[in-house]
C-alpha cells in the first residue's frame, strides 16, 4: 500500500509544481477538495481491494469444495458399478436355480420356513405372556 501512496504523492507533487511554476496557482479550496476527493478515492480503492481478495478466497474455497464432491461422486460411481456387477451375478445364479426343478423346490421350501417363522414370531409378540 505504501507503493500506491508514493505514486499518489509523486503525482500530486508533479501536478502542483506544474501549476505553481506556470504561474497558475490552484486555489486553496480546490486543492483541499482535491485532497478530500483523493482520500475518498483511496478509501474506495482499499475497500474494493479487500472485497476482491475476499471474493478470490471465496471462489478458491468453492473450487476446493467442488473438487472434493467430484472425487466423492467418482468413488461412489465406481462402487455402484461394482455393486451392479455383483447383483447381476447373483441374479444369474437365481435364474439357474429356478430353471432346475430341484432348485425350485428348495426355494419354495425355504419360503415356507421363512413365512411360518414370521407367523409364529408375530403370534408370540401379539399375545402377552400372562395369557400363557
Amino acid at each position: 500500500m505504501s507503493y500506491r501512496r508514493d505514486i499518489r504523492n509523486s503525482k500530486s507533487a508533479l501536478f502542483d509544481e506544474g501549476l505553481e511554476e506556470g504561474g497558475l496557482r490552484a486555489s486553496s479550496s480546490y486543492s483541499h477538495s482535491h485532497t478530500i476527493n483523493q482520500h475518498h478515492n483511496d478509501e474506495a480503492v482499499d475497500s474494493l481491494q479487500d472485497r476482491v481478495s475476499f471474493l478470490k478466497k471465496l471462489t478458491g474455497d468453492i473450487h476446493e469444495e467442488v473438487e472434493s464432491h467430484n472425487r466423492l461422486l467418482d468413488r461412489m460411481g465406481n462402487k455402484m458399478d461394482v455393486s451392479r456387477g455383483v447383483l447381476s451375478g447373483t441374479m444369474d445364479r437365481f435364474k439357474m436355480v429356478f430353471e432346475k426343478k430341484s432348485g425350485r423346490r428348495t426355494c419354495v421350501l425355504a419360503g415356507f420356513f421363512i413365512a411360518s417363522f414370521l407367523v409364529i414370531y408375530y403370534l408370540i409378540r401379539r399375545w402377552p405372556m400372562s395369557n400363557l
